[in-house]
């Protein structure tokens, strides 16, 4: 059995086997299984409205949901910082039904959130990684996890694990409401069910192009991740990453945004790392991809340097970049959860070429419990 050198990676490469774990908790074959959604009813909002509270890595699943929910179920979806959302003040007057997401679920801004939708009668619903946790108690309706404990202070499988939960209640509230069939919810389950074994197919070659890859790019002072729709988010997970990990500075920008001002600060110190991944069974997938390849002809003009994450032999956008890093195709709701593992080990290695303590990076710590 291999020896990892630090708990962070050993974490990056356990992910296949927590995603398992949490599926065996919702799922049977490519069913969701009644018993573990059934109290989800008691949550759910009459009017299909939800808010996500959430801080950090978690805001930036909530992100993911919010378009997974929206576009699979037809919720209306909100998402808030929920060190905002905790003291801003004001009534709410819609009433949603609140999501809270916390690896710990004793995020004090997070939990001070959920307080704030129960005092106001809203119906809530905690996903964390620790089900006996305060929120995990306190909410209407617990979703936990199965990713384990995670030691280092990166969250890694806890990220992809809240990905899948949230994915799966995309899929539960789609076929409540009526916007999914039952056979179309059994062929995306089938997809999840088979993305653990396509995860650790692919482990060892990102490894080792992205350890590569973070010498290449270790003096560089700055990088713009970017990312459209539901992988925009992912972008900016990319960023919070390797800022945490490796003391890199990096922003997630929208990639439509990056020529309102972002693109300034391109230049051989400053490369640009785009998802340009498409579901090429999705109009909606393919629009957005003809769009990332005008953009990165736009950049290769420019003289920018590009990384970019893409299908696997996607020679489009391979000739238009300086580096590509490739994943399986998969469909577009599903595919954050392959992309952001690349991200991770590059925040990983970046960390090492610049001295960083990649597990415990400073003034972080696993869980914010003082606001």
């Amino acid at each position: 059995m291999r020896q990892f050198p630090h708990a962070m990676l050993r974490e990056i490469y356990e992910q296949p086997d927590a995603i398992r774990r949490t599926l065996a908790m919702y799922v049977e074959g490519t069913s969701l299984k009644a018993e573990a959604w059934a109290p989800v009813a008691a949550w759910a909002n009459a009017g299909g409205e939800v808010l996500i509270a959430a801080s950090g890595s978690s805001r930036h699943s909530g992100l993911c949901a919010e378009v997974t929910l929206e576009d699979l179920s037809g919720l209306a979806v909100d998402v808030e910082y929920a060190s905002e959302y905790s003291c801003r003040g004001s009534e709410e007057t819609r009433h949603p039904s609140v999501i809270v997401i916390s690896q710990s679920g004793e995020t004090s801004d997070t939990l001070a959130a959920l307080r704030e939708a129960q005092s106001r009668g809203q119906r809530t619903l905690a996903i964390t990684n620790v089900a006996t946790s305060s929120m995990a108690r306190e909410a209407t309706v617990s979703l936990p996890l199965g990713a384990g404990k995670e030691f280092a202070i990166p969250a890694t499988k806890s990220f992809t694990c809240q990905l899948v939960v949230l994915y799966l209640l995309a899929l539960n509230e789609g076929l409540r409401r009526g916007s999914l069939s039952e056979a179309t919810v059994a062929a995306h389950l089938a997809e999840l069910q088979a993305l653990p074994d396509q995860l650790d197919a692919q482990l060892e070659a990102w490894e080792k192009d992205i350890e590569a890859l973070a010498h290449k790019y270790r003096n560089a002072s700055t990088f713009l991740y970017l990312g459209r729709g539901v992988h925009y988010p992912i972008a900016r997970e990319g960023a919070l990453k390797l800022k945490e990990a490796s003391y890199v500075h990096a922003e997630g920008y929208p990639s439509g945004e990056l020529k309102h001002g972002p693109n300034a600060l391109v230049s051989d110190r400053v490369p640009v790392v785009i998802v340009a991944t498409v579901d090429r069974n999705l109009e909606a997938s393919r629009v957005r991809y003809e769009k990332t390849l005008q953009l990165l002809a736009d950049l290769q003009t420019q003289g920018a340097t590009v990384i970019a994450v893409a299908n696997t032999g996607d020679a489009d956008v391979a000739r238009l970049v300086s580096d590509c890093i490739y994943v399986e195709p998969l469909s577009e709701h599903i595919f954050p959860v392959s992309e952001v593992i690349p991200f991770q080990i590059f925040s990983y290695f970046m960390a090492l070429e610049h001295g960083v303590d990649v597990d415990r990076p400073r003034n972080l710590s696993k869980a914010v419990i003082e606001a």
